[in-house]
Order: structure tokens, then sequence, then C-alpha cells
């Protein structure tokens, strides 16, 4: 293995630093908004659930602001300080309803592996190849299908991702990451019922549903989209590429400049993929200053909503495809060395 450091290291290097106020900013633009508009929604409920539904659109873009400020926390970049990216990361897990050290744990797992087609399973969005698909039996393809279905990601995925998975915890996890998600658990259940005692749980529901819902969708949505493409980039452990991953295989989705300041410029997450040190507040000016990123896939917002309809890598062809194309690929079938963990 060579000693030398990644090609990319020195040109990024000025980028990954933290900046203290940039990230004081970023706090008053994501997590101050989205609160204020919380205890507003609450207050529209006397008036009309109308006006809650149509508060409840910025309140979850707010509420996805926050998450971009809670996963560069995960990568110690939001805070030039270590510890204080750690504890805002855990104060912000309570207002996404995510154990901080759990999410940590697994996204950095997604960062070394991803578009490994031997290390999938944790920390990505379950993706079979077409060999796997066929080889399945009725029941599997069937599960698969419907995990895929847009209705099933986007309007169930939400509450299973940020609801339901993040309160549990497998028994060979590791303590620290055990401890993180019982204590995540408590403090939430602490919170909540406060809240319910305080504003009634009916009402509780009535604005954290559609808030949830829409920033949960949004979120889903752009995590498929940064590697779930047509050209996008899988190979087996013996060809795969960190490099090569970051810049083939996570899209820049290039969105209209109110849409990048709701998703905190993850869309770059070409830049992000290659050096995770990168605050969200300086992925721009990586991305245009660095010639390296010019060339990557890039796509539209209308490009990211097409690719839900990609389902299946074809190793054949070396793309994702949609079920139609799979079941027409004249390519031969090749099988992958292993298959996803789940």
């Amino acid at each position: 293995m060579s000693a030398e450091p990644p090609f990319w290291r020195d040109a990024l290097a000025p980028y990954a630093r933290p900046h203290l106020g940039r990230g004081l900013v970023g706090i008053a633009t994501s997590l101050v908004p989205y609160l204020a508009l919380s205890a507003l929604i609450y207050l529209a409920l006397d008036i009309s659930y109308l006006l809650v539904l149509a508060l409840a659109l910025p309140a979850a873009g707010f509420l996805l602001r926050t998450f971009t400020v809670f996963h560069d926390c995960a990568h110690g970049s939001f805070l030039p300080s270590k510890r204080a990216n750690a504890w805002l990361g855990a104060a912000l897990g309570l207002v996404v309803y995510t154990p901080f050290q759990s999410w940590r744990h697994s996204h950095a797992v997604h960062h070394a592996t991803s578009g490994d087609l031997d290390r999938r399973g944790t920390g990505d969005l379950l993706t079979l190849t077409v060999a796997e698909y066929r080889a399945s039996s009725w029941r599997q393809r069937l599960g698969y299908r419907l995990f895929r279905n847009p209705l099933v990601m986007f309007g169930l995925g939400p509450i299973y991702s940020m609801i339901l998975q993040p309160r549990l915890v497998s028994r060979s996890a590791r303590p620290r990451i055990r401890r993180s998600v019982i204590a995540t658990n408590v403090v939430l259940v602490v919170v909540v019922g406060a809240l319910c005692w305080l504003v009634g749980w009916r009402e509780f529901l009535l604005v954290q549903t559609p808030t949830v819902l829409l920033g949960g969708a949004a979120g889903v949505w752009l995590f498929y989209v940064q590697h779930q493409f047509e050209d996008a980039y899988w190979q087996s452990s013996g060809d795969w590429s960190y490099a090569e991953a970051a810049l083939r295989g996570s899209s820049y989705l290039k969105l209209p400049r109110l849409l990048q300041f709701f998703t905190g410029s993850i869309g770059l997450h070409h830049v992000h993929h290659l050096s995770a040190k990168v605050p969200n507040y300086n992925l721009q000016r990586a991305h245009d200053q660095n010639p390296i990123f010019h060339g990557v896939p890039t796509l539209s917002l209308l490009d990211g909503l097409r690719a839900v309809r990609l389902k299946l890598w074809d190793e054949g062809r070396g793309r994702l495809v949609t079920f139609a194309e799979a079941r027409a690929n004249p390519w031969p079938i090749v099988t992958t060395s292993s298959s996803p963990t789940r």
C-alpha cells in the first residue's frame, strides 16, 4: 500500500477548516427557524389546519437543513472543536429523532463502502443486482419491489428511518452505541411526554406528523439520488476505489438556490464523499475552485426525480436499470461474490 497522501488532500485542505462564525450562522438559519416555526404551528392550530399544513412546508425545509448540520457534526466538520461537534450533534439528534453515536457509526461505514458491491448493507439503501434479483424467491422479489416502490420508500420510509429504526439497537452493537440509542430514547420519551402534557398528544401529532413526513420524504429522496442514478459507480471489492466511488458514484445534484439552501448544499455530494471534513458551507466553493470536480455526474432536479424509477444494478451494462430493462437485458448475468447483508 502506498504511503503517499491521497491526491486530493492538499487541494481540499483549505476548505476542510470549520469556521465558528459560519457554524453559528448555520445554526441560526436551521435549528432556530425550525423551532420558531414549530411554535407558530402550534398557535395556528386554533386558526386553521390548512394554515398548519402551509406552515409545515417551510418547517420541513428547516428540519431538513437541521439534519444537514447534524450530519456535519457526525463528521466532526461543522464546528472547529471536536467536543462541540459531538455535543451539538447529540442535541440535534433529539430534534431529528436520531441517536448521534449510532448514526455516526453507520454513516462512517457508508462512506467507507459506498459503491462496493461486496460490502453493501450498512448505512446505505438496499440495492440488488439483476443476478441477485433473478436468483431470489418470489417472496423476496415482492418484498424488494415493495421496498423500492416510491409510495413505500417516500411515504413509509420517513416513518421507518426517522421514528422506528433509530429506536432499535443490536445486542452485538458496541456499548458506546447502545448507550447512545438508549439515552436518546429515554430523553425523547421525557421531551415528547412533556410536550404532550403541555399542548396535548393530539396537537403534538397534528403538528409533528406533516413536518416530519415532508422533511423525512425529502431526506430519503436526497439520500436516494446521491448514489442511485443511471451511470452510478458499483464495483467488486478488488476493483473498488474510494476516489472513483466519490467522483463517479456520488452525484452533483444541481438544485435551485432556495432548495440548495434548505438541503444544506448536500447535493454537492461528490465533494462531500471525497472529503467528509469539508463543512456544508464550503462545499460549493470547493466544487467551483477545483477542476477535478467539473466532470462529475451532474443531475438536475428533474433528473433526480426520474432516477426514482431505477431499481437494480446491471453488472453487464454497468449501470442502474428499471425492472422492465432488467427483464429485457440481453447481457450475460454476472454473479457478485457476495450479496448485501441485512
